[in-house]
Formats: structure tokens, C-alpha cells, sequence
């Protein structure tokens, strides 16, 4: 059943997505892509609750929290190649069908803006605006920049107001400094009144404070502290020790 807030949770009512839930006709589980991936699974049985702030998605590659992420966005309406509601761009369709399987529970009053950032398909997004210039004049020349330069860009370009953030693992492009920048962009985004769902193997990024943080893996979808994360652990375990990990990769 969907989350209903009390009138005096301000916040909360005015969040951009307030839940995310399965279609009355989507199909049920089972042995097929996506509906194979536990967290997927969970999703499809159970629906979503997201914060009002930032939700981070961790855990291992072939976990789903991509695939969750594309399908949260999609539903939203955004283009799943990456970039805001009007950017409908495609080179290669390759997303999943979650997106037609899922509902989109908004806040009242909330801000219809969304940007999806990913960054496998940012390449061919910032060609996509080279070739349609806003009307206000020219935009950052994002393919004269490095990878992390043009990211950062994107940062300050676009993610300036209250709205659905979505990103998929954005610190693919970002050494540590950038990625401390990037948590800083969050945190604004948060006090305009934003939301942010995104997908992270950074243990830097996921330490945001007061960012709720979903672990997934076998089990699906759980709570977790950023110091009980699996993936935290692994790191503090590395840097204390990196011969420990690597000897039983080299010898």
C-alpha cells in the first residue's frame, strides 16, 4: 500500500517521488531478466519507499541497483541514455522493461524536474546537446573537457535547483577531491528542496550524512549503516592491509 504522509510533514509531501510501486499488471517474479535479480524482485513484490533527501543504492556489480535506478528513472519520465525530461536521445536501446512495470508516487506539489546522470552514455549526451543548442545561448563545451572536468561541469550546469536527481554510478569519472565536490552538490541539491536517488560503489560518496543508504545482494533490498556496509568493510580492509588482497592474486 502507498506511503500516505500527515498533513503537517511538509517535506515529505512536497518530495518529488514519495514512493515507487509495481503496476497492477506487471508480471510476477521469476526465472527471467530482471525479474531474476533478488533486489528487482523485491521491488516488483514490495514497491519502494525513497527519502526525502538522498537515497544511495550499494552493492556488488550484477547486483541490480543499476537496473533500479534506470527503471526509477524511465518511470519518471527521463531519457535513459541520461540527461532531463526533454533530452529524449538514443543511440543503442539496451534498458531493461522494469520502467513499464513501475508507478511513480509524487509529492504533492513537488517539482516535476529530473535529470538522470550516468556515466556510460555521457559521451553521447553531450554530443546530443551540441546538436540541439539552448535557446540561451551556448553551452559548456563539455567535449573539450577531460571526463572528470566535464562531469563536475555537468554538476554546476544542470543540477541547480530543487528536483529528481537520478545518477548511476557518478564517480566512475571522479578522483577523490572531485568525488568530495560531488558531495558537496548533493548536499545543495538537498537543502534547495531536491531528491537524489543514486547508484554507488564509493564508500566516500555513500558517507554523505544523513543520506539513507540501501544495501543490495542475495537478499534483496535491506537498510544499512555506512560502517556495515560490505563494501566499506572491504575498502578498510585493503587500505590497512593491500598484500593481504593481492598475494592471492599475483602469486
Amino acid at each position: 500500500m502507498d506511503s500516505i504522509w500527515m498533513p503537517g510533514s511538509r517535506r515529505r509531501r512536497e518530495q518529488p517521488v514519495v514512493s515507487v510501486r509495481p503496476h497492477s499488471d506487471a508480471p510476477a517474479p521469476d526465472a527471467r531478466w530482471p525479474s531474476s535479480i533478488p533486489a528487482v524482485a523485491q521491488v516488483l513484490r514490495e514497491g519502494i519507499d525513497l527519502a526525502p533527501g538522498v537515497t544511495f543504492l550499494v552493492g556488488e556489480n550484477g547486483s541490480g541497483k543499476s537496473t533500479i535506478v534506470e527503471g526509477v528513472a524511465v518511470a519518471y519520465g527521463l531519457s535513459p541514455e541520461g540527461g532531463s525530461r526533454q533530452a529524449m536521445h538514443s543511440t543503442r536501446p539496451t534498458e531493461s522493461p522494469l520502467s513499464d512495470w513501475l508507478r511513480i508516487q509524487r509529492g504533492i506539489g513537488s517539482s516535476h524536474w529530473g535529470f538522470f546522470l550516468r556515466a556510460e552514455t555521457m559521451h553521447s549526451f553531450y554530443t546530443y546537446l551540441e546538436e540541439n543548442p539552448s535557446m540561451s545561448g551556448p553551452d559548456v563545451p563539455f567535449h573539450e573537457m577531460s571526463h572528470g572536468e566535464s562531469f563536475l561541469a555537468l554538476l554546476e550546469s544542470r543540477f541547480d535547483g530543487p528536483g529528481f536527481y537520478v545518477l548511476d554510478e557518478p564517480e566512475a569519472a571522479l578522483s577523490f577531491q572531485s568525488t568530495l565536490a560531488l558531495i558537496a552538490v548533493l548536499q545543495r541539491i538537498v537543502g534547495d528542496g531536491g531528491q537524489v536517488l543514486c547508484a554507488t560503489h564509493s564508500p566516500v560518496l555513500a558517507a554523505l550524512p544523513g543520506a539513507r543508504i540501501l544495501e543490495v545482494g542475495e537478499w534483496g533490498i535491506r537498510d544499512a549503516e555506512w560502517g556495515e556496509l560490505e563494501l566499506v568493510n572491504h575498502w578498510r580492509s585493503y587500505l590497512d592491509s593491500p598484500s593481504r588482497y593481492l598475494r592471492h592474486l599475483l602469486d
